[in-house]
């Protein structure tokens, strides 16, 4: 699962859970991003801080792990160079599922080498929110683009959480204790994160 990760919130966690039971997954990898082409030119908060509140939010749940490769990786990060990597280092058996939201899967067309990425690892799409939800046509498109037999769907609850509201919300001087884990809120607050 790649992501920026700034920060790591309940909802991801959740998918992440949710993903196991229903894909049947023996872990989840959280990919945190180091220059990703997505948001070239946006401002992201130093990768130090959101691989420490991943790890953070990750402790104790043995099926979830932090990965730094993005991070140290020079320049624009791209998932089929992760996941080309990935594939190079781990044995031939463990088969690799990528987990993204429906509002990265609806770019699928625009990732680099996307034609690629069906051969490296499964897809899954998760929808947090109704407005972003797939259909069966959708992920049969999704699928051709990737070169794919099928891109997987994991359910989940209506879950209006997101990084970028909850960066607004810490702005604001509002809580956000409710959508992160405690220690990712106090990780925020110790280190004075998304005040401006």
């Amino acid at each position: 699962m790649g992501g920026t990760f700034d920060p790591i919130h309940n909802g991801h966690l959740e998918i992440a859970r949710r993903a196991c039971e229903s894909l049947g997954l023996s872990g989840v990898l959280f990919v945190v991003a180091g220059d990703p082409w997505m948001k070239h030119g946006r401002a992201l908060t130093p990768a130090e801080d959101r691989f420490a509140m991943v790890q953070a939010a990750i402790e104790g749940d043995v099926r979830f792990a932090a990965s730094r490769r993005e991070i140290d990786r020079v320049g624009e990060t791209y998932t089929v160079d992760t996941l080309r990597e990935l594939r190079r280092i781990l044995p031939a058996h463990v088969e690799l599922c990528f987990l993204m939201g429906a509002d990265a899967a609806a770019r699928l067309g625009e990732w680099r080498e996307a034609s690629a990425l069906g051969s490296l690892a499964r897809f899954a799409v998760v929808s947090r929110r109704d407005d972003v939800a797939l259909d069966g046509r959708d992920l049969s498109r999704l699928a051709q683009i990737i070169d794919a037999r099928e891109i997987l769907q994991v359910a989940m609850p209506q879950m209006d959480v997101s990084s970028t509201d909850l960066r607004e919300k810490v702005r604001q001087g509002r809580s956000i204790r409710d959508e992160v884990p405690a220690v990712v809120a106090d990780y925020i607050e110790s280190h004075g994160l998304y005040q401006r």
